[in-house]
């Protein structure tokens, strides 16, 4: 529905809302003004919820609330102030003032006087507070003709605020100066309000992260928003005069399908956001988790074998703020070129004979170019790319651009030309990321690669994953570009030093631009994209060995993180079967690469130093392990023997007797030197001989690993480790690695790793020495009782909640039984896994700790009290029953 009709049928439903002739004669009878006024607004504002939940567009109804409130507040007006009044009027601004309010939009005025207020003082007051009791969330400003003017010319958001203004009663005279006296020719002229516009449009942006693709969007103020729309209305109406977004088709900014697209993207942000102020009953933009199955439902969107309802609408809204985003560029392109350039537009300066450039900004040579030149539509990227002085491309050029998306077909993509114009951007020294964004942006991507478009404004409807498929992968792509800039080598000194080693950077470039390009598919995503990154690399040429190498990255992208977190890399054995996955340092070093850009791609609060280091951990001991030879494994017994040999060098030089060591050690068994380095095991033989038994439980703590490493030395009794666990979660610690000992003689010796709720080591030494004290005291006065850490769960995670998955395999060579869990993550999980052991008399001899947003994939190695693995059934039924019990809530 147009605007105009819109603004027909809005006043017929405002009409429909109020029987204003009942209205009025119950006033002038003399029934009490206040429930008069504020029964009708509750009235009409269920009328309209009800409208809107039968279906009536937001277009309608949002005009239809703005004509309702004119009426009920220029009655209001005349309780206070006589309808001859000459030097008082009341106006609407802001939004008000463009006559479009949501069901919580607050209600901006202005109470506009010819000179002072005091006359009018106690009548304001009056009538302001009138306006509140009734149930209006009014935004007010009481000023005079020339205070309305130097407040503008102060601060542009009071002249756009006055630039939208509306004169709801009073005389027009007043209004009419204010408007004078607060136009272009007075303050903000049309260049420097752009200016000033542009740049606030920017720091906006900014605020967001430059990017319309977070999970839970501002609707409003994100890239791609309704402020975004408005944005180009300011612009066009202070420097054209326009008053409607259509009026810039006349003008030839816009064509008629671009201005369809502008306004049905604005009626589609217009339903969410009406159908969130309904959903939320107040006023609300960001839309959260909490909203988004409910609005999907409201819509009319149903789950599929494929994509949750969710999924579907959210897609919708991610392809529209695309298009939205795409419009505004362009527009604020041509406003470039028309408001700052009118008066030198610039002499170009020729590239070949398809290109040239304008005032910095390129643009082709004459209007059909891509109809004679189609592989132009990639060369465009191409040359800003290789000339970064290049500020852009002119407006018209990125409309061609778009029109002409329909000539990538099949024999595009097979065209040589083409191929090899997309291979030599990803092959460029500078502004690849870039280049591909903006080719995301016009279409361009998904156009030469199909199953790119099945990615665009994909969502991961998870915890783990802030941003949609496509926004994910091209982050990838700027961690991997980053790591080859000189200036932020020191984020990630390893990866910059390993990437300087890589031949062919575009492989993994590929590799980062096909990694989740089959995500949403159903089945598995690495396979599928496999498949799609094997047939591009055929397709354009590329060698064997370069094919199979992106298809091996892609199919084994997950590979090295889940190595690193799922399993024990301490384990000899478990780096030399990695190893052998990996086959050479040519594959680790690019897939150590992949893998630290993905995981810092995900969100930013995903990546820590914990796994930084847990990363540099296996990527070091595959290292050593390719050197030795994958056919020369290294035995258990010799890692064991080598590990105690290198440990007692550090304990004598410390002056520790060797035979004391020694003896220690006859207690501790051979997993506990396969678990711990050399440093580590010489940090708790010293601290364990040099502690009296009156002093125990002996606590450690330091920075070690990229987190807060603890170590326990005590007596073991019942319930040790959940009292631990509880303690430290009490204490607002996330455990991300335990390794869980006991001695032939009975004492514990577990180690946790941890970090703080910002995902930080504990920095400073005053609070480790306060969270052990802490600690020592728990485990000195505490009894025998469970008390695992009740949970409150988030906001965003109440809606991802899920039934734990709990499955068991025997390891009979190390003589123990390993629990997979898959479970919600919360606080107090790890204590609450431990009570629900405890309960059934089974010990956890170590963890492995692995979270991925809301799930927690933890693995658990654990035996009876006899050291035995678990045989019984009915000792696997109790931990079942207690696990599902302690983690249902």
């Amino acid at each position: 529905m147009l605007i105009s009709q819109a603004l027909q049928s809005s006043r017929q439903i405002a009409n429909e809302l109020v029987d204003f002739e009942t209205f009025d004669n119950a006033l002038n009878k003399g029934q009490p003004p206040l429930p008069l006024f504020r029964d009708t607004l509750k009235s009409a504002a269920a009328i309209l919820t009800e409208r809107f939940i039968a279906g009536r567009a937001a277009t309608e109804l949002v005009f239809a609330r703005s004509h309702l409130i004119d009426k009920i507040i220029v009655r209001a007006w005349h309780l206070y102030f006589d309808k001859k009044e000459k030097d008082i009027a009341l106006v609407a601004v802001g939004g008000y003032g463009r006559g479009e309010l949501h069901p919580a939009s607050d209600i901006d005025v202005l109470l506009l006087l010819r000179d002072e207020d005091t006359a009018y003082k106690e009548a304001i007051e009056s009538f302001l507070l009138f306006l509140w009791d009734i149930g209006l969330e009014i935004g007010h400003s009481v000023r005079n003709i020339m205070e309305c003017a130097d407040e503008a010319e102060k601060d542009i958001t009071v002249a756009t605020n006055l630039q939208e203004s509306r004169l709801l009663t009073g005389p027009k005279d007043l209004f009419e100066a204010q408007r004078a006296l607060s136009a272009p020719n007075k303050i903000w002229p049309g260049p420097a309000y752009f200016r000033a516009k542009l740049n606030e449009q920017e720091k906006r942006h900014l605020r967001f992260n430059e990017t319309a693709y977070n999970l839970e969007p501002n609707i409003k103020e994100g890239p791609g928003g309704l402020r975004d729309i408005q944005m180009i209305g300011w612009v066009a109406k202070r420097h054209y005069g326009v008053d409607t977004l259509h009026e810039l088709v006349d003008q030839d900014f816009l064509n008629e399908q671009e201005y369809k697209t502008l306004h049905e993207g604005q009626a589609f942000l217009w339903q969410i956001r009406f159908g969130l102020h309904v959903l939320t009953k107040r006023r609300e933009d960001r839309l959260l988790f909490d909203h988004q199955r409910a609005l999907a439902k409201q819509f009319g969107y149903k789950d599929t074998y494929k994509k949750l309802a969710v999924e579907q609408f959210m897609k919708q809204y991610y392809c529209t703020v695309m298009e939205l985003s795409r419009l505004n560029e362009m527009l604020l392109q041509l406003f470039k070129e028309e408001i700052l350039y009118a008066d030198d537009s610039g002499e170009p300066v020729k590239i070949n004979k398809r290109f040239q450039t304008r005032k910095g900004y390129l643009e082709v040579t004459y209007d059909k170019v891509f109809q004679h030149y189609p592989f132009a539509l990639l060369e465009v990227f191409l040359i800003i790319a290789q000339q970064p002085e290049i500020k852009g491309i002119r407006a018209n050029t990125i409309r061609l651009i778009r029109d002409h998306r329909y000539l990538i077909d099949s024999s595009f993509r097979e065209d040589i030309r083409c191929q090899s114009l997309f291979m030599e951007l990803l092959r460029q020294q500078h502004g690849i990321t870039h280049e591909l964004r903006r080719m995301n942006l016009y279409g361009i991507l998904a156009a030469y690669l199909p199953a790119f478009n099945n990615i665009v404004g994909q969502m991961q409807h998870d915890l783990f994953h802030i941003y949609t498929v496509d926004e994910h992968t091209l982050r990838v792509i700027r961690n991997l570009r980053r790591f080859t800039v000189k200036e932020f080598a020191n984020e990630f000194p390893l990866c910059s030093e390993i990437i300087q080693t890589i031949p062919k950077q575009e492989l993994l470039i590929l590799s980062g631009l096909f990694h989740d390009i089959a995500k949403g598919r159903g089945g598995s995503h690495s396979e599928l994209g496999t498949v799609d990154a094997l047939e591009f690399c055929q397709q354009h040429n590329l060698s064997k060995y370069d094919s199979n190498l992106v298809a091996w990255l892609v199919r084994n992208h997950l590979l090295m993180s889940s190595t690193a977190q799922r399993k024990d890399i301490s384990d000899p054995d478990v780096v030399h079967e990695f190893a052998v996955q990996v086959g050479d340092l040519h594959h680790l070093n690019y897939l150590y690469l992949l893998t630290v850009a993905d995981i810092r791609g995900t969100s930013d609060s995903v990546w820590n130093s914990w796994k930084d280091s847990l990363l540099k951990e296996l990527y070091h001991a595959t290292r050593r392990t390719l050197r030795r030879g994958l056919d020369n494994p290294i035995r258990q017994s010799e890692y064991i023997e080598e590990t105690q040999n290198q440990a007692l060098v550090l304990l004598q030089q410390q002056d520790i007797p060797t035979d004391e060591v020694l003896a220690l050690w006859d207690k501790l068994g051979n997993e506990y030197f396969l678990r711990y380095n050399p440093d580590e095991i010489r940090w708790h033989t010293q601290a364990i001989l040099q502690c009296n038994e009156n002093e125990l439980p002996l606590i450690l703590v330091r920075e070690s690993r990229g987190g807060t490493e603890l170590f326990i030395y005590a007596y073991n009794r019942r319930h040790m480790l959940t009292n631990i666990t509880t303690t430290l979660e009490q204490q607002g610690m996330n455990i991300v690695d335990a390794r869980i000992f006991a001695s032939t003689s009975d004492y514990i010796l577990d180690t946790f790793l941890m970090l703080d709720s910002n995902s930080e080591p504990i920095k400073t030494e005053s609070q480790m020495n306060e969270l052990k004290e802490h600690l020592k005291h728990k485990l000195q006065t505490s009894s025998d009782e469970l008390t695992p850490v009740n949970p409150h769960l988030a906001r965003q995670a109440k809606h991802f909640k899920f039934p734990a998955e709990i499955s068991f395999e025997n390891d009979s060579t190390n003589n123990r039984t390993i629990m997979h869990l898959k479970a919600y993550d919360r606080p107090g999980l790890l204590s609450r896994i431990s009570a629900a052991l405890s309960t059934c008399k089974i010990q956890i001899l170590s963890a492995k700790i692995a979270t991925y947003g809301e799930r927690a994939e933890d693995i658990f190695y654990i035996s009876t009290m006899d050291n035995e693995p678990i045989r019984l059934q009915s000792d696997f039924d109790c931990i079942d029953k207690n696990l599902h019990e302690l983690l249902s809530d």
